[in-house]
């Protein structure tokens, strides 16, 4: 199946771009009968089957498709980077003119950050823990001579400024793990548009953002693509999709099942797979699926009272990440918490459980207190309330099977290994893996996979509280609600308790009762989530509501 950009190669034919007709082109990526194979034999990985498309300058193409369904190997495959055990093979493999199907690595190197860009799904990985952000935007500028090594530090900032990172100066000096997962992610698309290349691969390039900075990336994408870049999309996330491309191609297990004019796919759509697809978009479902409030009479699991946190940085400065925050959780409850990257939704986090003493304020759990204690007296009661992180590639050992993670946070429950591994894949099946999956590590899942590994593990120990700071944000709709209804499910079983931190505001008012809205580290807002959403008071609140993109907004306005 192909899919080309509606700007062919008629040498007669002109298209308008900002009202001015321009000339036809050829496509910067020309691909025809694309596939990727991982291993060999009967184990055998089939990632990408017969994949045909072009992309113009000027133009985006967007690849949408479930967790696994090849979107990341047919995007990675276009910069070499498919992986040592990966075969690939193509009857055309253009990429900026030049035929790519024999490029050897010294091929690569020039083409990889100049002419063709690349935003990985994980910044942590991406990016190099062991230099400044700073350095490792500047690489492709150096590399590639964009420009001269002294004026380097200078156009960093102005990266830096560009894709909305605050006080970039201090930015740049810091380590990827200093970053809030927002910020990451910003500093590596800052990395990939660097040396200005022709064409940017974007694989799920808002996952970490909330919605006022995903609206900045998606202008600072569209100028982008207006200046004439030509875009590969890749994203889970409909909304963006319609935000952003002018064509989507629809992939399942390796094929691209429907293309076209992403209007015509997305309104139309003609595969019962795109179908599912669409159905499954948070807000689109049925009303009385969303969770119960629940009863004020009910005693709070969770208490924190007045919690404050302040980090020292260099030169004596002082940053206040939380600000006084007070708020408690019910048996039962989902309580929503939604604020901008960077505005202390994860600190609070990890007060709540533990991680980091408060510098004023309490935190108090089922009823005693919690954030005082020693980490001895907590060891007994650590099962009871458990992380589902935002970044599940990082909690991870990489050296570590799936079997082996999950089953670590089993450990305790007794049982011999047959028992533990029969509960593993549970476990694994109620978030959409199976056993197939026991013996990968990290590295060999996706991204959205690592997010239900995650998920399963916080499970594993059968907690009374989750704190869930962005647990769907890696994956794809379907899963996505499958994930969701599990929660769900899990709060009215089990009286399950959820701190569910996201930036995705349709997720929030789908699975939460009441939200809390975090800005600068304070709340500026909370109440029932439908109220706040429908007549938010506070103008960060309706600015917040106001970034959504237009298909998620539609999806809420129809309920």
């Amino acid at each position: 199946m192909t899919t080309a950009s509606s700007r062919g190669t008629a040498p007669d034919s002109t298209q308008t771009r900002a009202g001015v007709p321009v000339q036809e082109v050829a496509p910067l990526l020309d691909v025809a009968g694309l596939n990727v194979r991982f291993g060999t034999g009967p184990g055998q990985v089939h990632a990408v089957r017969d994949a045909s498309f072009s992309l113009a300058g000027g133009r985006c193409l967007a690849v949408v498709g479930e967790s696994g369904s090849g979107k990341s190997a047919l995007a990675r495959s276009l910069l070499g980077l498919a992986g040592p055990t990966a075969e690939v093979s193509a009857g055309r493999l253009r990429i900026t003119g030049r035929e790519a199907r024999e490029f050897g690595p010294r091929q690569w190197r020039a083409v990889r950050g100049r002419r063709v860009g690349l935003v990985a799904q994980d910044a942590l990985v991406a990016l190099d823990p062991l230099r400044p952000v700073g350095k490792e935007i500047a690489e492709p500028l150096l590399t590639h001579r964009v420009v001269p090594r002294k004026e380097a530090g200078e156009r960093v900032l102005a990266l830096l400024e560009r894709v909305g990172v605050p006080e970039p100066a201090e930015r740049a000096r810091a380590y990827v793990h200093q970053l809030s997962g927002g910020l990451r992610q910003r500093a590596l698309i800052a990395s990939a548009i660097a040396a200005e290349p022709g064409v940017l691969i974007a694989d799920e390039p808002t996952t970490a953002l909330d919605a006022s900075v995903q609206s900045r990336i998606l202008a600072l994408l569209g100028e982008l693509k207006e200046a004439g870049t030509g875009l590969l999309l890749i994203s889970h996330d409909l909304a963006v999709v319609e935000a952003l491309a002018d064509e989507v191609a629809v992939m399942k297990d390796g094929r691209i099942v429907e293309s076209g004019p992403v209007g015509k796919v997305l309104e139309s759509p003609e595969h019962p797979y795109t179908k599912a697809l669409l159905a499954a978009i948070p807000g689109s479902r049925p009303r009385a699926t969303r969770a119960a409030v629940a009863s004020d009479d009910a005693e709070p699991l969770l208490e924190v009272s007045r919690a404050t946190k302040v980090f020292r940085g260099a030169r004596g400065s002082r940053r206040t990440a939380v600000d006084e925050v007070s708020f408690a959780l019910r048996p039962g409850e989902t309580l929503g918490l939604v604020g901008e990257s960077g505005s202390g939704k994860s600190t609070l986090a990890r007060m709540v459980l533990g991680l980091v003493a408060p510098d004023g304020g309490t935190v108090r759990l089922a009823g005693s207190p919690w954030s005082g204690l020693r980490e001895r007296e907590r060891r007994q009661w650590r099962h009871t309330l458990q992380l589902v992180p935002q970044d599940p590639l990082s909690a991870f050992d990489p050296r570590w099977s799936v079997a082996r993670i999950v089953g670590e946070a089993l450990a305790t429950a007794g049982g011999g290994r047959a028992e533990r591994q029969a509960r593993t894949v549970r476990l694994l099946e109620q978030v959409g893996l199976s056993a197939q999956h026991l013996e990968r590590r990290p590295l060999a899942l996706s991204g959205g996979q690592r997010q239900r590994v995650a998920i399963a593990r916080a499970l594993a120990p059968s907690p009374r509280l989750l704190v869930c700071d962005e647990p769907v944000s890696a994956l794809d709709v379907s899963v996505q609600a499958q994930v969701l209804d599990l929660l769900r499910q899990l709060q009215e079983d089990l009286g399950l308790a959820t701190l569910f931190i996201s930036h995705d505001l349709a997720v929030v008012r789908e699975i939460c009762a009441r939200v809390l809205v975090m800005k600068d580290g304070r709340i500026v807002e909370s109440g029932p989530v439908e109220e706040v959403f429908a007549k938010p008071a506070h103008p960060y609140t309706r600015a917040l509501l106001e970034a959504v993109p237009r298909r998620a907004r539609t999806a809420q306005e129809r309920l």
